[in-house]
């Protein structure tokens, strides 16, 4: 199962870790700095968009392969790309 999540960073400690909020949940994940993939801990802010995978550790689950999300909304993206290729494969076809 590698589906990747989407969240936004909820809050940081000066521990190097800090807590992702995913939308219809109510409790935050917890992910720790070692997680980062691409992205320095120190450069992350509150609010910033970010994917991640969801793993179950020794108290819950929390992120692992957390990386910064390109632009501000990732399943927006997402859904432009998918309708690009879609006009792009039926030019084809013509």
């Amino acid at each position: 199962k590698n589906y990747m999540e989407t969240g936004t960073i909820a809050r940081l400690t000066d521990r190097g870790f800090g807590f992702i909020a995913q939308e219809g949940q109510e409790k935050d994940l917890f992910f720790h700095a070692n997680e980062l993939q691409g992205v320095d801990f120190n450069d992350l802010r509150e609010g910033d968009a970010v994917t991640f995978e969801i793993a179950d550790g020794q108290k819950g689950p929390n992120a692992v392969s957390v990386s910064k999300a390109d632009g501000a909304a990732p399943a927006a993206a997402d859904a432009t790309e998918e309708v690009a290729e879609t006009e792009a494969t039926e030019e084809a076809t013509e």
